[in-house]
């Protein structure tokens, strides 16, 4: 049973930090250095390494030492073989024995409040969920880039009003604004989130998982530094980056069909869960057709006037997308 807010307030909630680490070396003592600073230490911090191969694990030893001697509870894993970002953090978060869990990522750069701040507002509301923040972008020196992540996500008004009141789902079935570094979670979430799957990133499965059933909300102030340079494993710079890969219309053939699987995933995940209000089941299921009508819309332009036409009528390119905009981006953006 959840304690009451009385009880909340007058017991402290343990923390957790956990972070994950892949040849991280040129930006990781920053950031480590930021943790030791935090106006208020985790109790524990789990440090997972997915099998580097430059100088990320000597530099996690010192790490570790040094958080022992400041009364911090430490982890340390070491992957043989790699396992990718998200199985990373599955495995660290399964070793975060706190009431709260912090994912931390190798190259940000932590505000000395985050902990603090972030935990209070858990502490202030026990039936708070998930938490996240915004973040000031920096570049690879570490310099203001004169943005926020909110801003760069397009955040609009709505959709922060929503998100600060709590109440996340309808924002979240459309678009994940989520972003690991700047999250907060219980670990009751893990409950309903684990196993990860591999169709969704961590950060957006337990965000979105979270929000069926429980509260989710967003904090608008900037609490860190948020790296952008050229090895985001992801970030507000990765899309850019797959763009330039494979080129606009190759990204977005790959991005629908992601989407489609993705929603198949969640529909079914959420037809698992316990206590969903009829309507989110609906909700889920009439945005998984909507990704599939997107995706399958083939290459003939009458074929596509047919369905995007159908998916306006039915009012999801506006319930699920940018309305008009994104109908015209079906329409005339594969070819």
């Amino acid at each position: 049973m959840d304690p009451s807010p009385t009880a909340n307030a007058a017991a402290p909630l343990s923390l957790a930090v956990v972070l994950c680490t892949y040849n991280g070396a040129s930006y990781l003592q920053r950031q480590l250095d930021s943790l030791y600073a935090q106006s208020r230490l985790p109790d524990c911090i789990v440090l997972s390494d997915d099998a580097s191969t430059d100088d990320t694990t000597e530099i996690l030893a010192r790490a570790a030492t040094r958080f022992e001697t400041m009364g911090v509870r430490v982890h340390f894993l070491r992957h043989p073989t790699n396992v990718g970002y998200v199985r990373n953090f599955e495995r660290g978060f399964k070793l975060a024995h706190a009431d709260l869990i912090f994912p931390c990522d190798q190259d940000d750069v932590w505000y000395p409040s985050k902990l603090a701040r972030m935990t209070a507002v858990f502490e202030a509301d026990d039936t708070l969920d998930v938490l996240h923040s915004d973040a000031e972008l920096i570049d690879a020196n570490g310099a203001p880039m004169g943005r926020r992540l909110f801003e760069v996500l397009e955040l609009s008004a709505t959709e922060l009003r929503t998100m600060t009141e709590g109440d996340a789902f309808d924002v979240l079935i459309r678009r994940n604004i989520v972003t690991g570094a700047a999250m907060a979670f219980r670990t009751r979430v893990l409950d309903q989130a684990l196993p990860f799957p591999d169709a969704w990133a961590h950060d957006e499965w337990l965000a979105i998982v979270a929000s069926v059933n429980g509260k989710v909300r967003s904090l608008n102030e900037a609490l860190l530094g948020y790296r952008q340079h050229g090895n985001n494993q992801i970030g507000v710079q990765a899309r850019g980056l797959r763009h330039k890969a494979t080129g606009i219309a190759g990204y977005r053939r790959a991005f629908l069909a992601r989407m489609e699987a993705r929603y198949e995933v969640f529909n079914a995940h959420v037809k698992r869960m316990q206590r969903v209000p009829p309507e989110r089941f609906a909700r889920v299921e009439d945005r998984l057709r909507h990704a599939q009508s997107r995706n399958r819309q083939g290459t003939s332009i009458f074929a596509r006037i047919r369905e995007v036409t159908r998916e306006l009528l039915s009012g999801r390119y506006h319930r699920f997308g940018k309305g008009i905009r994104s109908a015209l981006v079906d329409l005339f953006g594969l070819n």
